[in-house]
């Protein structure tokens, strides 16, 4: 009961960490049945475009080899080593369709999981040894529900094949008028086109069962909502400690703004969400720096400081969106806006001194 409760609350899609973490495991969605039907139908395509030659090469071959073995000059202690070279030449002969047989494997585990590199794979798991684990995988319901789909897919297969067979059944009772050559080729025919159609069926079927396969991957990494906390909490932080330094943040910002605003030459605002505090003076520095800068409560902060203090407060929206965004605090003003600086510094200078002023 309490793996099913357990299971029932496992409700929120895995995370994308979750489904990494599965899959350096070697834990991915895959259907060996895509794979041999992939391959089953690139060896049959092999076959069906080679035949001719493989047919050829290989009668040529044995005409060579019964040739040469009735040979009464050819020594007997040499009959193995000629043996052996005729199985070489006669696997060269079947090597394309073994190339293209292993490119359609590697192909098919490719296109279903990407390329993997895996090695907690091949490591032993001792629990796969326990005689009780055996059992308890051999008669659960996965077991009976794997050996329910293998029994469909030979039926669907086998009646595909049988409805294909039929319908080539009259064609199938004349091979006993064709001569030795068309009787087998005849015979190649229908072979392959019964095993395109029972590949093709096998094809179909295995596409279903790799939807499933990633249906069942995704609900097996289901994860419930503490699982989900724990989790945003090793990757983003305890959310109260996330709060904290927010807080905290903040208290140092304020108190940098408190420090600051009272020494600036001017606050520059755009005019209600953005507020830029900036301090010139020639003797220290050879341009202004932004000393201070915020938006919002911290913009109002900001002019509400600079009046207290008697510190001229400007609203140039282009200006202050271009310091707010593109000066950190500290920074100095770039050149592109020395002259819309110099403007409004001026004419702070120029309207009152800073002694007694009253704000603008």
């Amino acid at each position: 009961m309490a793996d099913s409760n357990s299971a029932q609350q496992k409700t929120e899609a895995p995370s994308p960490r979750r489904l990494r973490d599965a899959r350096q495991k070697g834990q991915v969605p895959k259907s060996r049945d895509l794979s041999a039907a992939i391959i089953l139908l690139a060896a049959l395509l092999a076959i069906a475009f080679l035949k001719d030659t493989i047919i050829f090469s290989m009668q040529r071959l044995l005409l060579e080899y019964f040739q040469t073995g009735i040979d009464i000059n050819l020594p007997a202690e040499n009959l193995p080593y000629y043996m052996v070279g005729f199985l070489v030449r006669m696997n060269l002969v079947l090597m394309p369709v073994a190339v293209i047989i292993i490119i359609a494997a590697v192909a098919a585990n490719v296109l279903q999981v990407g390329v993997l590199f895996a090695p907690q794979v091949l490591q032993p798991k001792f629990e796969r040894l326990n005689p009780m684990e055996g059992f308890k995988r051999i008669f659960s319901l996965r077991s009976l529900f794997e050996l329910v789909k293998n029994l469909l897919k030979i039926i669907i297969v086998a009646a595909t094949v049988y409805w294909v067979v039929k319908a080539r059944l009259a064609e199938m009772l004349l091979i006993y008028f064709k001569t030795p050559a068309q009787l087998l080729d005849s015979i190649a025919a229908m072979m392959l086109v019964t095993a395109f159609a029972g590949g093709g069926a096998f094809l179909v079927i295995s596409l279903f069962d790799m939807l499933f396969q990633r249906y069942e991957h995704i609900k097996n990494l289901r994860m419930t909502k503490q699982e989900v906390k724990d989790e945003l909490k090793q990757t983003e932080g305890d959310p109260m400690v996330k709060s904290w330094l927010r807080r905290r943040q903040r208290e140092i910002l304020v108190n940098a703004i408190r420090q600051e605003v009272p020494q600036a030459t001017v606050v520059i605002t755009n005019p209600t969400h953005v507020a830029v505090a900036v301090r010139y003076d020639e003797k220290e520095t050879g341009a202004p720096l932004v000393t201070a800068k915020g938006a919002g409560d911290l913009a109002r902060a900001i002019k509400k400081l600079a009046r207290l203090n008697n510190v001229p407060v400007v609203e140039n929206p282009p200006v202050a969106r271009a310091l707010y965004h593109n000066v950190a605090i500290g920074g100095e003003i770039p050149v592109e806006l020395y002259q819309a600086i110099a403007e409004i510094i001026a004419m702070v200078y120029r309207l009152k001194g800073r002694a007694g002023y009253n704000g603008i």
